[in-house]
């Protein structure tokens, strides 16, 4: 069936990208895996390629895009061809929209051009060990003194904090007794800044070329003229980007699905079992099938979200009903599709074992399927 149209531009951006991951990112997957990240020179790569700065004002060298759909098209060629992107694309979908929305003119001067160009990218701090989804619950403190904050705590779980240049550090500024998700504050800390300091790139199930490390915070001097957005309102922000953040989770797990059911295609084609292809045997028909059914919903599901995102108009609620959707598909077409590969699906040489491992964190990060559908139910009046 047919996807969303594209334009001319749009296709010629899919096969730049496409090329580039090709060639330069797919040859060093398993010697970037082993390293638990990519080099920190790729994303400058990516910036001359253009995806850095896509959605960058113009003034500063980006391109000025409005549009969330380059973003997208990035995210599905990584997924489709297999290739990484360490954690480009948390930077890109889910910390840049915040520099985006409430950056003050000095700090987009002092800013952008380097994002622009990829040679500065960035991570966001939120979880801690015993808040988990509960953002409410941050205990990570600042304390105004004179220009700066006096910033104290720790977080764990940050993907892309051992590269990133800068980290947006979601830190409580005061306390309300009537309301617990007043009084977080956005901080941007330097990675210069004294008394900061990163903590091991955790090991992990999948996502092993995306580096994902403890931060530790030991009264660091944040600038006032650090600050993102007003102080105390943080909650709020947060709040606002969560539909373009479970978009980019969502997005991706139905551009993972996509492939996995083209891999098990043709690997069902190729193999013989009893003297005759898996493909022909019925089982393996109406579990494919199936599949494509689901992953077809999926991606009407994404597309139209897609549009409502880019019109301002995708809400909360919606955004957790296209992520619970697609990722739980997701999940079901990994584990289906390894299952149709036998037991070389199991073996890391076959790309479908990397995918089930890499697929697991999507129901928990960006909010995990319970919280989508807690999220779900208050929209139905429950």
């Amino acid at each position: 069936m047919r996807g969303r149209a594209s334009t001319d531009e749009q296709e010629a951006f899919r096969r730049s990208v496409r090329t580039f991951l090709t060639e330069r990112v797919l040859p060093h997957v398993a010697e970037w895996e082993a390293a638990k990240g990519v080099p920190k020179s790729l994303y400058a790569e990516f910036g001359a390629l253009g995806v850095t700065g896509i959605r960058i004002p113009q003034e500063f060298g980006g391109a000025g895009e409005k549009s969330f759909i380059y973003n997208v098209i990035f995210a599905e060629e990584v997924m489709h061809t297999g290739a990484v992107s360490g954690a480009l694309q948390l930077h890109l979908n889910i910390v840049l929209p915040y520099f985006l929305e409430l950056a003050t003119p000095e700090q987009q001067a002092r800013w952008f051009p380097a994002f622009a160009s990829g040679e500065s990218v960035t991570a966001i701090a939120m979880t801690e060990p015993g808040t988990g989804s509960d953002l409410a619950g941050i205990s990570t403190s600042a304390v105004l003194d004179g220009d700066c904050y006096v910033l104290n705590g720790a977080k764990t779980f940050i993907t892309g904090g051992m590269n990133a240049d800068l980290v947006v550090v979601v830190a409580r500024t005061s306390r309300s007794e009537t309301d617990r998700r007043a009084g977080l504050t956005l901080l941007v800390v330097d990675e210069d800044m004294q008394g900061f300091s990163r903590g091991r790139n955790l090991d992990k199930l999948g996502l092993k070329s995306q580096d994902t490390t403890e931060l530790f915070f030991d009264n660091v001097r944040v600038p006032v003229a650090n600050r993102l957005g007003d102080e105390g309102r943080a909650f709020g922000y947060l709040t606002a980007n969560l539909p373009q953040e479970r978009m980019s989770i969502a997005m991706s797990a139905q551009a993972s699905c996509e492939r996995a059911i083209a891999l098990t295609l043709d690997y069902t084609r190729e193999r013989k079992a009893f003297g005759t292809t898996i493909a022909s045997f019925q089982n393996t028909k109406f579990v494919l099938a199936g599949l494509s059914a689901k992953v077809e919903a999926g991606r009407h599901m994404v597309d139209r979200a897609l549009e409502e995102l880019d019109e301002g108009v995708l809400s909360v609620a919606d955004a957790a009903r296209v992520k619970l959707f697609t990722t739980e598909v997701q999940a079901e077409v990994m584990d289906a599709c390894l299952q149709l590969h036998g037991g070389y699906g199991y073996m890391l040489e076959y790309p479908i074992s990397r995918m089930y491992a890499d697929a697991r964190v999507s129901r928990i990060y960006g909010g995990s399927s319970e919280i989508m559908k807690v999220i779900i139910a208050k929209d139905l009046g429950l």
